[in-house]
């Protein structure tokens, strides 16, 4: 995700995270044509939807949950601030071909209880992560154009207060392009956490291992690697996308955690937004 990716907890605003997942994993589905485009795309939209998204508790988990939440749709193609098919984000550097931003994922809460795996133990806390993200354009044809980026984020549990809960990466590459009205994105890549985010999922404190639970301390390192395919539509004045992800945790340094019980996770989610107001000033040409 991840998208990423992922039901209630004690912090109100917790609870509110759920609804910016649609935003996040959607970005795939691209929001409105390409800068450049004939005639000029406006400098923003703003609307309104609601999406249906099933995904696991977490990654490796042997259950899932459907969400069904409404979504916002925000596109704003400044030169500066972008919202759009890449996610929202604010540009630190453009230099054609390679460009810095700042990137964000995040992660839902499991209730207790709601995890088999995790019976007995603490529910989880939803996180968030931001950091800078290095985009390189490695080729561009037509309507296609292939990307790596490297996207390097500080993670922050959102329990009673926030903390910072450890680091993460996720280098992918990313082709995008678009096919008679509908745009579309394929991302691939692998995933990496540190220790103290792996332990956040995966560890078992001795207090809560059982005969079928050991205790367990995830280690850092490889956190599996992820596929993702996306499409979306605009139909006058609406928006219509849907995205599936394959998560996979297979040589992942935390693989043998009890509370791994997939190596295999699917999500998938389709969404509808109704745009209901435009900007009459198109968006600066941005290559």
């Amino acid at each position: 995700m991840s998208v990423s990716r992922s039901a209630s907890t004690r912090p109100a605003r917790a609870a509110l995270l759920p609804a910016l997942l649609p935003a996040l994993v959607l970005t795939l589905a691209a929001a409105g044509p390409a800068a450049g485009a004939e005639p000029p795309p406006p400098l923003w939209e703003l609307g309104a939807g609601a999406t249906v998204l099933r995904m696991p508790h977490y990654r490796g988990a042997e259950q899932s949950r459907t969400w069904v939440l409404p979504i916002p749709y925000a596109v704003y193609r400044g030169e500066i601030l972008r919202a759009d098919r890449e996610g929202a984000r604010a540009v630190l550097l453009d230099r054609g071909r390679v460009e810095l931003d700042l990137s964000v994922a995040a992660s839902a809460p499991t209730r207790d209880g709601e995890n088999r795996a995790r019976a007995g133990m603490p529910a989880l806390e939803p996180t968030v992560e931001f950091g800078p993200n290095l985009k390189i354009d490695l080729a561009r044809h037509g309507d296609l154009r292939v990307v790596l980026h490297l996207p390097v984020r500080a993670a922050f549990a959102l329990g009673t207060t926030w903390r910072h809960a450890g680091w993460a990466a996720s280098p992918h590459l990313a082709l995008d392009g678009a096919a008679g009205a509908w745009d579309f994105g394929l991302r691939a890549g692998a995933l990496w956490g540190d220790r103290r985010l792996h332990g956040l999922f995966y560890d078992v404190d001795p207090a809560y291992a059982t005969a079928t639970r050991p205790a367990y301390q995830a280690r850092g390192g490889s956190a599996g690697h992820q596929f993702t395919v996306g499409g979306s539509r605009r139909l006058g004045p609406f928006w219509v996308g849907a995205f599936w992800r394959l998560d996979s945790v297979a040589g992942a340094a935390f693989e043998p955690s009890p509370l791994v019980r997939r190596q295999h996770n699917r999500m998938f989610g389709v969404g509808v937004s109704w745009i209901f107001a435009t900007s009459s000033q198109p968006a600066p040409h941005i290559d």
